[in-house]
């Protein structure tokens, strides 16, 4: 056990480690309580103050923030550099302008060996509930197939986005997860896969990238 944990904080403490690790970035307040069948938020958050008082995390006041701090806790420090790809809308979809405008470090366990991985900046909101917010970074998995489910880029014409992508009859619906915005429904071949969401990286104070 880990000093000064409980077996319960502990358990949520190798969670986040194994869901970083695998998703690219922190799990949600939701999905850390359905891991651990406690039904309420206020449940979840109070382990999640027990570890950060204890200096295992930290968090900030948005969606998927909890970052783990704890020195024995840190992952590897190898980094790649991976190709800043001009920008892809959470919105309203803008021109994806397919230009390396930058090379970003990214720890190398994110990209877990994928071959031609690349960074997309998010503009607008429309992926807010999924804790995906302006100007994060996300990383890409280059795929054009994807199942029922997956958040993945997807151009539109000369235009791209980031939604949930979602299979019907010879037709694909982009779902958001900020109510505020509708699917955008269209036929099948109009829709070009890029890529499969696998991380994200988000500078809080706007200063890194």
């Amino acid at each position: 056990m880990a000093k000064g944990l409980t077996k319960r904080q502990e358990s949520i403490l190798q969670f986040l480690l194994d869901y970083i690790q695998k998703e690219g970035f922190p799990p949600s307040i939701r999905e850390i309580g359905k891991q651990f069948h406690i039904g309420s938020l206020r449940g979840v958050t109070v382990h999640l103050d027990a570890l950060e008082r204890k200096g295992f995390i930290a968090r900030a006041n948005t969606p998927r923030s909890i970052r783990i701090t704890h020195p024995a806790y840190q992952p590897s420090r190898r980094v790649v550099m991976l190709p800043l790809l001009g920008q892809i809308a959470a919105g309203v979809p803008i021109l994806a302008q397919e230009q390396v405008e930058d090379l970003i470090p990214v720890p190398s366990e994110m990209v877990r060996n994928i071959e031609g991985a690349f960074l997309l900046r998010v503009r607008g909101d429309s992926m807010s509930g999924e804790g995906i917010l302006p100007r994060d970074l996300v990383v890409v998995k280059p795929q054009q197939v994807a199942n029922h489910g997956d958040l993945v880029a997807v151009l539109l014409g000369e235009e791209a986005t980031v939604k949930r992508i979602h299979f019907d009859t010879g037709r694909v619906k982009l779902v958001p997860s900020n109510p505020a915005y509708n699917p955008i429904i269209i036929e099948q071949e109009d829709a070009r896969i890029i890529g499969r969401i696998v991380g994200l990286i988000r500078d809080y104070e706007g200063m890194a990238f």
